[in-house]
């Protein structure tokens, strides 16, 4: 939503400036130079991206005119649905958890959160995991695998980014190459009147406006845009795969949810005061008993000699032993 308020946002004051200044609008309408300039842009990307690339691109735009999807409820909700997952194994114990990997949409704990089984992605990325866990796998093996599988997906969803920005590097040469064809143009025309040789140096000047204004008013800060949301997914893998470590080696459930808490970037991280068993079958903290006090403790009376002893101990002067008393036989 704010990407598109940020398009209209860009447009307006340029095309609101160039009123200001009384421009003719219809000068601004070249399909000539847009042609160009659009046609050559798109051939390039073609070019050099096979067709699972070019789909991610389209996809990529399609996230940036929607907004980020790991909002603050969607950590919240994700650390909840961790929680009971944890809290269920550690009472039942990890095997417990095999119906609920085998098949996410059936589990009575990841059915409750249809953000997460919709995602396929974080889905495998937990569920896999779990999966190895149950068959014995160590919890270092566990982490570097986590650690692999983020670099692999992070790696492939800046590629698509990368494709665009090299796009929009391209524009400004792209409006240069519009504007000299214009030119050639406006050369064949010389001897015509002022008023054609004059819209047709417009129509070449165009060209360049267009170049520049795609590249750094929509196509860089787009994939900008892209780059920020493969960096948040990447972050939120980063908690999933805290959580799951920690509470594989042998951390409670509760300390595991605070540990991903705690690593949640700063945009909007649930409170601290917040309870990841609110509204489900957790486990409450324990109640301590209190220590007793030494006051409930009875002491023997000292006999007469080991008071005597005590006694001489105090008044002894600073570095002299007491002198021994003998205690009675």
């Amino acid at each position: 939503m704010f990407s598109i308020i940020g398009i209209v946002v860009v447009f307006g004051c340029v095309v609101g400036g160039y009123l200001m200044e009384h421009g003719n609008l219809k000068v601004l309408v070249q399909p000539a130079e847009l042609l160009i300039i659009g046609g050559a842009a798109l051939g390039t990307v073609l070019i050099a991206n096979p067709l699972h690339i070019l789909k991610q691109i389209v996809g990529g735009l399609t996230g940036v005119l929607g907004g980020s999807k790991f909002t603050k409820q969607r950590y919240l909700d994700s650390l909840k649905m961790m929680y009971e997952l944890f809290n269920k194994a550690r009472k039942e114990g990890l095997m417990a958890l095999e119906n609920d990997v085998e098949e996410p949409d059936k589990s009575p704990v990841f059915s409750k959160y249809e953000a997460f089984v919709k995602d396929h992605h974080v889905c495998d990325y937990v569920c896999d995991t779990l999966r190895m866990a149950v068959s014995g796998s160590e919890p270092f093996d566990l982490d570097q695998l986590l650690e692999l599988d983020m670099e692999v997906h992070h790696h492939s969803a800046t590629t698509p980014i990368a494709s665009l920005s090299t796009m929009a590097d391209s524009l400004p040469g792209l409006g240069i190459v519009a504007a000299v064809l214009g030119v050639v143009i406006t050369m064949g025309a010389l001897g015509g009147p002022p008023e054609e040789i004059g819209h047709k140096v417009a129509a070449a000047l165009v060209g360049t406006f267009l170049g520049i204004l795609l590249c750094y008013g929509l196509v860089g800060p787009v994939a900008a845009n892209m780059a920020k949301i493969a960096d948040e997914e990447n972050a939120f893998l980063h908690v999933m795969r805290l959580v799951i470590i920690s509470f594989l080696k042998g951390t409670a459930p509760i300390l595991a949810v605070e540990v991903a808490r705690r690593a949640i970037p700063g945009h909007g991280p649930p409170s601290k005061n917040w309870k990841p068993h609110a509204g489900a079958a957790g486990l409450q903290p324990r109640q301590q008993p209190p220590r007793p006090r030494l006051s409930w403790i009875k002491l023997a009376p000292l006999s007469s000699s080991r008071r005597r002893a005590a006694t001489a101990a105090t008044t002894a002067g600073p570095g002299k032993l007491p002198t021994p008393i003998s205690s009675p036989p």
